[in-house]
């Protein structure tokens, strides 16, 4: 996070604390500030040893994520913006794909906007619950303009996968996009049908800070140009995939 606001860093902590987790499985939060500067914390996960705060030089949300990540402990990794909330299942609901399909590398899930006004905003087009093929999610993008029809915020993802592949891309928006297209061409994901994030909408957002379309092009070009040499290495060394080693508890 950088310069996040007080309130909406409470609501995502809250929406942690509130999370039904399944039998021996428990959830560590790694706030990490993209600022040398110390953070400030809610108040209650001040005291919270589950909550492990970070910092370090500004470099953009993909790079303070990916400095963070060699500090988790956990066997799996969900995304959680300082400005969004998690439903009660959220994490649950990964941690059973995940922990029943060893084949799986990644999950993401229905999203709901979280309007101003506190409402609740559904959009169509998401995918059937179930699987998603290995590359599946780089044809559609490619198919409809550089857009997804699964939301890259969402994603829970296995820890070994996330780091072979490199963390999060050094972009500075569209980082998740190139992460979970990137963890596509390696591994098969998983669309959770009920809704796992509150996606917070408001005039601060960095998505909302697109500069311009040809920003936006290079950008996509840039992912684009990754996934075709990961294809091409694939191509010549056939069968080349990351094997997603057996679920351990986190913690």
């Amino acid at each position: 996070m950088h310069h996040g606001r007080l309130d909406y860093l409470t609501a995502a902590y809250e929406s942690l604390a509130h999370q039904e987790m399944p039998t021996d499985w428990e959830w560590e939060w790694l706030v990490q500030h993209d600022d040398p500067q110390p953070l400030e914390l809610p108040k209650a996960a001040q005291n919270d040893p589950r909550v492990r705060a970070g910092a370090a030089r500004h470099g953009g949300p993909g790079v303070a994520r990916t400095v963070a990540l060699q500090r988790a402990r956990g066997e799996y990794v969900r995304n959680l913006d300082a400005d969004d909330v998690l439903p009660s299942t959220a994490l649950a609901d990964a941690i059973e794909i995940l922990t029943q399909h060893p084949e799986i590398g990644w999950t993401t899930c229905r999203v709901l906007d979280l309007m101003p006004d506190g409402t609740l905003k559904e959009f169509p087009g998401d995918p059937a619950d179930g699987p998603i093929p290995i590359g599946s999610v780089a044809e559609y993008w490619r198919a409809h303009d550089w857009r997804l029809h699964v939301h890259p915020t969402t994603i829970t993802i296995r820890r070994d996968l996330l780091l072979a592949i490199g963390g999060w891309m050094a972009l500075p928006i569209s980082e998740d996009t190139g992460m979970m297209l990137t963890a596509n061409a390696f591994a098969a994901g998983w669309f959770i049908h009920r809704v796992g994030l509150y996606y917070r909408q408001h005039p601060d957002q960095i998505t909302k800070a697109d500069p311009n379309a040809s920003d936006r092009a290079e950008r996509m070009a840039m992912i684009d140009q990754r996934l075709r040499a990961i294809e091409a290495l694939r191509r010549n060394t056939a069968g080349t995939q990351i094997v997603c080693s057996p679920a351990r508890r986190v913690g």
